[in-house]
């Protein structure tokens, strides 16, 4: 298992169908660590939960699991035929119905604790949703990892990765040239 490895940022609009989300978990290779991904629905969620290949970790260890909600979409055979595609619709002619059918979608959307939950095999299940990510013909994920000390950007959109990079700024309060912010130390009008 890579315990140097952990997952800073992320931000997923991902969506597929819910039926490729299943032929993907039956497809891929398991990163290290991982002997198997166990997909559990309930209601409207869609969870992935990582089984580890390490005997040792205890079962009331919570492992990474990856977290999805489920919609129904109506989808068209042809793109034009979908009503938002459409002009409106004048006059009284009685239009035949175009060929849809109601498809389950798995969307993978929000920031890490929402999409990628619990440390355990977190950075394994990471690359799992990177592997759906790549799937994915809809949504983006920009992630930021560290692995070995050295940090490294995602960025996968539409299912194909694109370039990205890290921007190290200095956060509130870490400049010391800046006197935009209150003295609570040498403040007068507060007295000890």
């Amino acid at each position: 298992m890579s315990s140097e490895a952990t997952v800073y940022r992320l931000h997923s609009t991902l969506e597929l169908p819910l039926e490729d989300v299943h032929d993907l978990i039956d497809e891929i290779d398991y990163p290290d660590g991982v002997a198997d991904v166990e997909i559990n629905r309930r209601n409207n969620t869609l969870i992935l939960r990582a089984v580890a290949e390490d005997e040792s970790i205890s079962k009331y260890t919570p492992t990474a699991q990856l977290k999805a909600s489920i919609t129904e979409t109506r989808v068209y055979e042809n793109e034009e035929d979908d009503p938002k595609n459409r002009g409106p619709q004048w006059g009284g002619e009685e239009e035949e119905e175009p060929e849809s059918e109601l498809v389950e979608f798995a969307g993978f959307k929000g920031d890490r604790e929402t999409v990628l939950q619990n440390t355990e095999l977190q950075y394994e299940m990471f690359e799992v949703l990177c592997q759906v990510a790549r799937k994915a013909e809809k949504g983006t994920l920009t992630a930021i990892t560290a692995q070995n000390g050295e940090l490294e950007s995602w960025r996968i959109v539409d299912g194909e990765e694109r370039a990205s990079t890290v921007e190290v700024a200095e956060g509130p309060g870490e400049d010391s040239d800046s006197q935009n912010g209150v003295n609570w130390r040498d403040n007068k009008f507060i007295s000890d």
